[in-house]
């Protein structure tokens, strides 16, 4: 039963340190390699001795990587701000990660789109048409 409890501290952990990194690094951290981040996620290791922060920014990897080497050098002093915020016997050494997940699901989705556009344009006959598609009924191919 410990570890079940163990793991929800754990989240609970990740999301409070997410919310007051946020605010840190919004405030406090002033790198010019750090622009406007979102943070994704904060995965907090079971015994809380580690957290790997996920973030996005705007800008494609190389303005990605840019900023987490800022971060990763601010690391110590949000740490240490960490500590003066929760309520942690020990707060967790923070690793800083580019999250690229929205640049790949738009690569994925351009190439979904640009495969369909290819079949489409090979086999004409067999694309729908606009008569085929039926407003009113919920179960066409809209």
């Amino acid at each position: 039963m410990t570890a079940h409890r163990d793991y929800h501290r754990s989240e609970r952990v990740g999301d409070q340190m997410q919310r007051e990194l946020a605010e840190l690094i919004r405030l406090e951290v002033k790198d010019p390699r750090v622009g406007m981040i979102t943070l994704s996620g904060v995965e907090v290791s079971r015994d809380l001795a580690h957290a790997k922060v996920f973030f996005t920014q705007l800008g494609g990897e190389a303005k990605g990587l840019e900023a987490q080497q800022g971060l990763n050098h601010a690391a110590g002093y949000l740490r240490h701000a960490l500590g003066t915020r929760l309520r942690l016997r020990s707060v967790p050494t923070l690793r800083f990660i580019y999250d690229d997940t929205p640049e790949r699901g738009a690569r994925i989705s351009a190439l979904i789109d640009s495969a369909i556009a290819e079949d489409i344009a090979r086999h004409p006959q067999d694309a729908p048409s606009d008569e085929s598609v039926d407003p009113a009924d919920p179960g066409s191919d809209r």
